[in-house]
């Protein structure tokens, strides 16, 4: 039996404009993000103490209980911000 031919199989090369589209990503400055987070992490927690601390009267008494779910809200908007870091 006749052996079979074996084929050499050309390597690959990219086409030149994929190389164009990485070069032309730029990463945005995102310096901002950590000072942020950290801010709403903070501003969150202290509204909670605070609430508690005052025995409810502080930081805004006509919300009642519902100052827990503001400091919270605040946390969560540090969280949501916290997606944005690279």
């Amino acid at each position: 039996m006749p052996k079979s031919r074996i084929r050499k199989k050309a390597d690959f090369t990219p086409p030149p404009s994929a190389t164009k589209q990485a070069t032309s990503i730029k990463l945005t400055n995102r310096s901002w993000v950590a000072p942020v987070m950290l801010a709403l992490f903070l501003i969150g927690l202290a509204w909670i103490v605070v609430f508690y601390v005052t025995d409810t009267r502080l930081p805004i008494e006509a919300l009642g209980n519902w100052n827990i779910v503001v400091g919270f809200g605040f946390i969560a908007a540090g969280f949501g911000v916290s997606t944005q870091w690279k």
